[in-house]
């Protein structure tokens, strides 16, 4: 059992990953806020004792905080901060925290001294401590969702406020360690399903897109991956001189809207004039994933996004979208090692992974 995510929690997937808003396109939508403590050194530049009263203040600042549980979440119970030194945690259990993204690879790989503070049971809140910052604070929705993940954050980060003297500069606003991150200091980002795009070639049209109204698109797990399963985040490259408000209404209201209607666009041309090239690539995927023996993440990932493709254009039958996405997340080498129970080479991985989307694609009961 993981030392930080309950295994009940493993076993159910990710709460971000049950379908909201747009949810045939849109996977999630995250808000991550940068904070540093006003006379407190960036944390490239810290000493010993700066870095103990960082992890100090900010674990005695935990202690009054408890992040709002969001409307539709699976628990009715208080979400509270429980506070996770990194260095304790194995390493299977920080590669979980970076596939169920709670943290970066960064901050789960890096020997400062670091800590992780996770809103329980929900999973919606998550803060690295003593990362490219001193906090970086984020809630992560299902859906299209980012005013209702600002909303969220923004709550928490007052609360943060009121005990925490945060650098901050009228004429800049706040200050962090990256200079694109300087003034509001919020990267806003929402994750896309984009196969459709993909097979019919348009996918670097989007990224075009996204580039000229100075937004990024990238993998799965962000910044330098690829994008696994056609599953791809796009977000603000920079922040200074725009509210937060600003960043959320060009992207909720303008920018996916419009990626959402080209996706959807280019599904239902695929289907009308290559319907049978384009069956034949799902019901190809849907078929190998239920026979196969061996399979790689990345394999597994390829033929999981058309098989959720296959059932949100009603080809497949008898599985749900969120029960096909939350699929993607426990395929994963960690989430596979954790919900079996035992750690595995990849020889070993490979068979695991196979059994389990076989069992659950051929089943379709869970």
């Amino acid at each position: 059992m993981s030392a930080v995510v309950p295994y009940e929690n493993i076993e159910r997937g990710a709460d971000w990953l049950r379908g909201g808003p747009e949810g045939d396109v849109v996977i999630s939508s995250r808000v991550r806020l940068a904070r540093n403590l006003a006379g407190v050194s960036f944390p490239g530049r810290m000493s010993g004792a700066e870095s103990t009263r960082l992890m100090r203040l900010a674990q005695q600042a935990t202690l009054d905080i408890h992040p709002p549980v969001a409307d539709g979440a699976q628990s009715l119970l208080p979400n509270k901060l429980h506070w996770v030194q990194m260095a304790e945690l194995a390493a299977l259990d920080r590669m979980l925290l970076v596939e169920r993204h709670l943290v970066s690879k960064e901050h789960a790989k890096s020997d400062r001294v670091r800590a992780l503070l996770l809103s329980l049971p929900d999973e919606r809140h998550s803060i690295m401590v003593n990362e490219e910052d001193h906090l970086r604070m984020q809630c992560v929705m299902p859906g299209l969702a980012l005013g209702q993940a600002w909303a969220a954050i923004n709550d928490v980060d007052d609360q943060f406020e009121e005990q925490l003297d945060f650098a901050y500069l009228p004429r800049l606003g706040y200050l962090t360690a990256c200079p694109t991150n300087v003034g509001c200091g919020a990267r806003l980002s929402v994750m896309l399903h984009l196969p459709a795009s993909r097979l019919s070639g348009e996918l670097e049209r989007v990224k075009r897109a996204a580039k000229d109204m100075n937004l990024t698109l990238r993998g799965f797990y962000g910044e330098g991956s690829d994008g696994a399963g056609d599953l791809y985040q796009i977000s603000n490259q920079t922040t200074l001189g725009r509210s937060e408000e600003q960043l959320r209404e060009m992207i909720e209201l303008r920018v996916v809207p419009q990626i959402v209607a080209f996706e959807r666009k280019v599904r239902d041309e695929l289907l009308r004039q290559r319907s049978r090239y384009f069956e034949d690539q799902i019901f190809r995927s849907f078929g190998t994933l239920r026979s196969a023996r061996l399979l790689t993440p990345e394999e597994a990932m390829a033929g999981l996004s058309l098989v959720r493709l296959g059932v949100v254009l009603g080809l497949i039958t008898g599985l749900s979208t969120a029960a096909v996405t939350q699929l993607m997340l426990l395929c994963q080498p960690a989430h596979l090692q954790r919900l079996l129970h035992r750690e595995m080479d990849q020889q070993a991985r490979r068979e695991a992974r196979a059994d389990l989307v076989r069992h659950r694609l051929v089943c379709c009961n869970w």
